[in-house]
């Protein structure tokens, strides 16, 4: 099983850019919902420790020799991203997290870890096993994804670029709409490579056109640079999964 330089490059380079800017900037707007780890004891190392480990990963996944290690890393630091976001669910901030709103979106970077890990296996059955649970992950998150725009339609239409026709409230519709066929897709393995391969393009889509201007427009806001580079990250991610020769 291989996968893509493209979406390793996609996924690495991000990871990097996320670790980096994680520990220039060691503010709620950068880390959001990864701000629960500073609340533990030694939080601060423990932060420290995990966003020098994605930098690790990101780097070392692009290199055959160190790609096992590094698809193991960046599961363990994914799954704990993921497992950090559990208080916002439970403390249900607001609906977004209700249902579980950031614990699937790093879930999903959990899913391109997996299917990096995948491509390592030297056993088939085993790759095809890891695969199958990067693709089943995947499905899932993208379900969280589109009840993320369905339960908060206004605000996804307000990052729509206006020049866009023919109005914002359109593409929020449309991508939401998008979103769930591709899951409905991934979950029963009918045209699933098809579907991810969409939804890698509509998420760097919302990067190129939605973030990377707001990017550009204010590069002091922390929020845009994480969110811009979290974008990037889940697509990376979802690109590893598409280009699993099985699942």
């Amino acid at each position: 099983m291989k996968t893509s330089s493209y979406g390793r490059i996609v996924f690495g380079a991000s990871a990097v850019l996320f670790g980096v800017i994680a520990l220039l900037w060691h503010d709620a707007d950068t880390w959001q919902n990864l701000r629960h780890l500073w609340r533990l004891p030694f939080g601060t190392l423990i932060g420290g420790c995990l966003m020098t480990a994605l930098i690790a990963g990101g780097i070392g996944m692009q290199y055959p020799r160190t790609v096992r290690l590094a698809s193991v890393v960046l599961c363990v630091v994914y799954l704990c991203f993921s497992l950090a976001s559990i208080p916002d669910i439970i403390a249900a901030s607001n609906i977004y997290e209700r249902y579980g709103g950031s614990f699937f979106l790093f879930s999903s970077l959990l899913c391109g870890a997996l299917a990096l890990y995948a491509v390592t296996q030297a056993n088939a059955a085993g790759a095809t096993v890891f695969g199958r649970l990067a693709r089943l992950g995947l499905g899932v998150c993208a379900i969280s994804f589109t009840l993320g725009q369905a339960l908060l339609p206004r605000e996804t239409a307000s990052l729509v670029p206006k020049w866009i026709p023919p109005n914002q409230m359109f593409w929020a519709i449309l991508t939401t709409i998008a979103f769930a066929l591709a899951a409905i897709g991934i979950l029963i393995n009918r045209q699933a490579r098809f579907a991810i391969r969409l939804m890698t393009l509509m998420l760097a889509l919302f990067g190129v056109l939605v973030w990377v201007p707001r990017l550009i427009a204010h590069p002091e806001a922390h929020f845009n640079w994480s969110e811009c580079v979290l974008t990037f990250l889940v697509t990376g991610a979802a690109w590893m999964v598409a280009d699993l020769r099985s699942f």
